[in-house]
């Protein structure tokens, strides 16, 4: 009886109906690489690409304790936008946006990237003054951003009730048109799939267990559950358990780790036409390809690594999402999740160097890591390779934290997703 790994059928599914002409590589690891990336999701994948495609540097490897796509990668809730309030933070996000819109062409392989619009509402006097205050400063940086009267908001999503009468009435919202939503998965096995072809080892089940430093404490390798491999360059991109990672060279990170809440309803045909998301009641929705219902909440109020459903996802967050749509409410639940975060104390990401030589490190992207993803990969990409930031990540580095200079975009990101 032949066995199959989840890895081999997802590439001869992949193989059959993507038309890869081989098959999937998994190699066993090499004594030496000039550079790992640890993190096998979308974020590791992309950098490992960009390594390969923009920088030339072909004898890398990507090393995942798991397989690849099995961490945050595969459950996030898939929302993309740049409509962030700090110059900082939107010169990043944009630059991610502009990438997810030729990624498909970029990569030769359908990431399933929609630009169906993302509408973030207000329900009081502040939602409204902040939002608007977000309109001002993304048009300021080029971004398109928009104010919508209640009746414009549900004109342009019709299954809104916009009723004075409810606990939350809308009272306007912002609109990012060229926000949206992509098929995650698809952007991770898309990034495989070119890292691959460009000679890029992806090695699953390879979990590091020690990341070793020479006399001068500079990277020299790694051990890993497959054994030892020497290199002079580690990206790390492990959402969710980057503390765990860092402290094998000695490296305390100002982070947290936080379950983030999600869920799923049964399939139905599409009736919900763009993305749409509520500060004052913590809840988000949007329809995926497949139909289903796609609802968050926010973040735990506890530190964890659990990734169960929390109680409050069929508490406050779906009282939330049937009274602003009354419809919904004979749905029935699929599944519900939770997503480990790593979050910062100001709740930007760091992406860049460390104390450490050699070491490079992307994390601390709480609940914004999905919408990054071109974008993380491609700086992380250009950091590990010239041993210096680029000018649009140069400000995520770990010193904010000691300079007291923090993005600090809690708030300003209108709602934490």
């Amino acid at each position: 009886m032949r066995r199959f790994s989840l890895s081999s059928l997802l590439s001869e599914s992949l193989n059959a109906h993507q038309g890869w002409g081989r098959q999937w590589r998994s190699p066993a690891p090499k004594a030496a690489y000039d550079a790992i990336i640890i993190g096998g999701g979308g974020h590791g994948l992309g950098a490992a690409y960009y390594l390969a495609r923009e920088h030339g540097l072909t004898n890398i490897a990507v090393l995942e304790k798991g397989w690849i796509g099995g961490g945050n990668a595969g459950r996030n809730t898939t929302i993309i936008r740049s409509n962030y309030l700090y110059d900082e933070s939107a010169a990043f996000y944009e630059h991610a946006v502009k990438l997810w819109e030729g990624l498909s062409q970029e990569l030769n392989y359908n990431v399933m990237f929609s630009q169906r619009g993302v509408l973030m509402l207000a329900h009081n006097v502040h939602d409204v003054q902040s939002f608007k205050r977000h309109v001002y400063s993304n048009r300021l940086n080029g971004i398109d951003n928009e104010w919508l009267t209640p009746e414009e908001a549900k004109a342009f999503c019709p299954p809104l009730n916009i009723s004075p009468d409810i606990r939350y009435p809308v009272m306007g919202a912002a609109l990012q048109r060229r926000g949206g939503t992509a098929r995650h998965d698809a952007v991770v096995w898309g990034y495989a799939r070119a890292a691959d072809a460009l000679g890029v080892d992806i090695i699953q089940n390879c979990e590091v267990t020690a990341i070793n430093r020479g006399p001068d404490g500079a990277v020299t390798g790694v051990e890993t559950t497959r054994g030892a491999i020497r290199t002079k360059k580690i990206g790390v991109s492990v959402a969710g358990h980057t503390s765990v990672v860092m402290a094998m060279a000695g490296v305390r990170m100002p982070l947290e780790s936080f379950p983030l809440q999600a869920l799923v309803s049964e399939p139905v045909k599409p009736c919900f036409p763009c993305v749409l998301m509520s500060n004052a009641v913590h809840a988000y929705i949007s329809q995926s390809d497949k139909g289903e219902l796609v609802i968050g909440a926010g973040t735990d109020q506890y530190v964890s690594y659990s990734q169960q459903g929390g109680l409050h996802i069929t508490t406050h967050t779906l009282d939330a999402i049937c009274e602003l749509f009354p419809q919904f409410t004979r749905m029935k639940m699929l599944r519900s999740w939770g997503g480990i975060v790593d979050v910062t104390p100001d709740r930007s990401p760091i992406c860049g160097k460390t104390p450490v030589p050699g070491l490079y490190v992307n994390c601390g992207w709480g609940t914004g890591g999905f919408k990054a993803t071109p974008g993380a990969g491609h700086l992380l990409a250009h950091t590990v390779a010239r041993d210096e930031p680029h000018p649009i990540n140069a400000p995520f580095t770990l010193d904010r934290f000691r300079t007291g200079r923090l993005i600090d975009e809690a708030a300003a990101a209108a709602v934490a997703h």
